[in-house]
Order: C-alpha cells, then structure tokens, then sequence
C-alpha cells in the first residue's frame, strides 16, 4: 500500500517491467507487449533528476556539420581480448555503450575483470563499480586470475548513482564497468533498485556521461528465466551495443553473441573456454566443438554456420525413438522449438519418410547456440540418420534452408562456408543448387560438391 504525505497521496501508475508501458490502473496483462502480471505499482512525481551530467547553459552541445566532425572522433581501443575485441567490431570504442547479459555464474564479471586487467595494462585508466560484491571479493577474484594491469583496476562497491558520477568526475577514467545496472539506484526516486523507473534513469544518466566525457561504458544486465535482458526494451535501445553470454553450465564453452553493433557487425560470435584461472579465448572454434565428436554414429551431422563474419563448423544431433507413452514428444537444445516441429513435418510429407510418431530429440554439441536457417537440413539429415540409425559420411558437411514445400533454398556466404569446412579436411558437401552456382573454380578444388533442389534429393546424396 502507498503511503501518503500529509493529506495529500503522491501520484502512482503501474508500469511494465517487460516494456516500460504504463497505465493509470493494474490490469493482469500488458496492454502494449502482452506480457502477463507484469504491472507494478510506482510513485511517478519523484523529482526530475540532473546529476553531474544534466544539461546547463555552457555544456550545451552545438549542432556541427558532418564535413567537419573528426574521422577518428569515435577511437577504438584494445581490451588484450582478441576474441573480445572482434565480437566488438575492433574493439570498445570510447563514448560507446555496451550491455553485457547472462545467466548467473556464467562468467559476465570475469570476463570484463580480463578485459579491465588488459586494458589497464596497456595505460588505460579504469574503474570498475560493483553494487553486487564488495571492494574485497572483487581483488579476491582477479588476483585468482592474475592477469597483467589488474592491480592497477580502480574499485568502486557501491549502489548509489550519485556516487559513481562523483568518481567518474574525481578520477576521469576512459573506461568504466557497471556491475550490475540493475542494483545502481538513484537516491531521487524512490522506487527501488532494479524497477523500470529506476533503470530507465540510471541507464539514461550513465550514457549521457559516457557520450560527453568519451569513455567507453560497459554494463552488466541480469536476464529473466526466459533467457531475455531483463528490464524494458529501452535500455537495449539507449546502449551502442547488446552482448549476450551464452553457454551450457554443465560444459566449459562459452560464447559471446553481438545482436546489436553500432560501431561493427551484428551476429558476430566469440567463444571462450571456462579454465581455472579465468576465460580462455579459443582460436579455432571449429576444431574445439568438434574434438569430441563420435566417429561413424546415427544421427550426428556438421554443418558450417557463418552468423559472424568467422564461419564455424558444429555438430548437430537427433535422436528418433518409438514413442511409448501416447503423443510423441519434441525436446530441442539449441535450436529453437518450433522450427524443429516444421521440419519433421516437411520430412514425413515432402521426403516421405515417416516419423511424426516418434519422439524426436535434437542437440547441438557443445552447448552452442544456433540462430540461422542455414542448419535446417544438417537438422533433417540428422533426423534420417538417427530413424534409419545410419551414420553419414565422417567426411560430409551439410548446409541450406529447408522450405514448406520442401525445396532447398540458397543462404548467405556460401564460399566462405566451404573454405572453413576444406580448412579442417571435409571432402564433401551437401549444399542448395543456388549455393553451389555461386562458387568459383578454385573454391570448388579439392572437394565434392553434391547441389541439391529438395530435401528429398539432399538426403539421397548425404547418404551415398
């Protein structure tokens, strides 16, 4: 219940904590995302904050034409972390934002910790705020790292706004980390940390700093159970970039996807090895997730995936079992759900091979994560193999989008997909006719390529 001042009761509205929305009155489901009971009640005639970085009269920025702004005027600098460095498009820019989300305990903290250590290292002045642990449990876990420059990391503990601007004013670092933005408040409002009015003004408040001092911000986010950034989509919007942190908790692989780049490439991927002493960086991702993979086994097919500007080869499995208790079951790891529905009923209706009243598991190895249409038939080959329990070829790469009708469509950077797979010693391929009119003489030397129209043909091939 609200209190009241006086006689006079402070003005309320509930608002979204999925999109920020807000409304004079409660209702069970969201009216502008859907979402349901995520309407909470928050006092919204808090005084209008400016803090150290408000507007006044001789801050003011001035309108400047195009021709005359700098080139470098938004300068990349080196964390140490090469891979880091490239999911970031070359590296952190200053006067840029970053949102860094993941699930708890996936290592969000130290990997910036190595990034803050290798930027410190190379002269970079850097302060590190953590509202989550204290100034002691921070040294305690990067002298367990021991990288170079980490001595020379600044620490601030602290869940007060005001506070971080003071020594962002005191020390003029050129690189600052917030851990997390959901537990930084601000003292003028009192709703408490973590609710959408007070991430919006955090947030908000934080980039204004970071464009006007050029200093290259990084922000934690927590994410909800359903895997998503938690807080309204406006703090996606306010940021230059969105990193999500991904990773299996039973395996060491992490990977470290950009989904929004304004300063690079979007889909880009990193994948890092979870050791002792910290995150590893993995050179060669292709040989790392396919190191483990069974020889002549039903059911496992690689297929190439380019989401980033590096192809990476993955091992994609299925398992087809008899369906013992009434409907058949569908469990997808990996790979989105639904698609995986669509694609066994392409196969049982376009290939003709029976199999929606199986169970159907399907997997991708190594705890990776795939996104684009391009594995759709890695996925169905798979599946066959797994009904016919008929391993294909040790040698064989499959790739292409599977349609409704249960034709092959061609996708995006072919070339670059059969060099990765000719790099680790694939000799064959199985591709979409589109795919494999677009390859040169010299990219079709030293290997097979099998270019099939539908689905029905490619699983004929792949299994030859």
């Amino acid at each position: 219940m609200t209190k009241t001042l006086g006689n006079k009761r402070p003005r309320t509205a509930f608002v979204c904590n999925a999109c920020g929305a807000s409304s004079p009155r409660w209702l069970g489901r969201c009216a502008s995302c859907g979402a349901w009971e995520s309407l909470v009640e928050e006092r919204v005639d808090g005084r209008a904050s400016k803090g150290p970085s408000g507007n006044v009269a001789g801050d003011r920025t001035r309108p400047t034409p195009l021709s005359e702004v700098a080139p470098d005027a938004a300068r990349r600098i080196e964390t140490g972390l090469p891979e880091l460095d490239r999911v970031l498009g070359g590296g952190p820019v200053l006067g840029g934002v970053v949102l860094l989300g993941g699930d708890p305990g996936i290592g969000k903290s130290t990997l910036l910790m190595q990034a803050m250590a290798g930027l410190a290292a190379r002269g970079r002045k850097v302060l590190y705020a953590s509202g989550e642990e204290s100034a002691a449990q921070i040294a305690l876990r990067a002298r367990r790292l021991g990288c170079e420059g980490v001595d020379r990391v600044l620490v601030q503990a602290t869940t007060e706004l005001t506070e971080v601007e003071g020594a962002i004013d005191d020390e003029k670092p050129e690189v600052v980390v917030v851990d997390s933005i959901q537990t930084l408040r601000s003292s003028e409002l009192e709703s408490g940390p973590g609710s959408v009015t007070q991430l919006r003004e955090v947030a908000a408040r934080l980039v204004e700093l970071a464009k006007r001092r050029g200093i290259a911000l990084f922000l934690i986010g927590h994410v909800t159970k359903d895997g998503g950034l938690a807080g309204p989509k406006l703090l996606e919007h306010l940021v230059d970039t969105v990193l999500s942190f991904e990773g299996d908790a039973t395996s060491s692989h992490r990977i470290v996807r950009a989904s929004k780049n304004r300063f690079g490439p979007a889909q880009e991927i990193a994948v890092f090895e979870m050791v002792r002493d910290g995150l590893r960086e993995v050179p060669d991702p292709s040989a790392h997730f396919l190191a483990e993979r069974p020889a002549r086994v039903s059911g496992s097919v690689v297929v190439p995936i380019a989401e980033g500007a590096r192809p990476v080869l993955i091992e994609v499995q299925a398992l087809v079992a008899p369906a013992l208790y009434g409907q058949a079951r569908r469990v997808a790891a990996g790979i989105e759900a639904s698609r995986l529905a669509i694609l066994l009923a392409v196969i049982e209706r376009k290939a003709e091979v029976h199999v929606l009243d199986r169970d159907v598991f399907a997997s991708v190895a190594g705890g990776a994560r795939i996104e684009e249409r391009a594995a759709d038939l890695a996925l169905a080959v798979a599946i066959v193999s797994s009904l016919r329990d008929r391993a294909v070829p040790s040698d064989l790469v499959v790739f292409g989008e599977v349609g409704l009708a249960g034709e092959l469509r061609a996708v995006p950077r072919a070339p670059q997909r059969v060099l990765e797979a000719k790099k680790l010693g694939f000799r064959r391929i199985v591709m979409p006719k589109g795919n494999a009119t677009q390859l040169t003489p010299e990219e079709r030397r030293d290997v097979e390529i099998e270019a099939a129209g539908s689905l029905a043909d490619a699983l004929s091939r792949s299994f030859e």
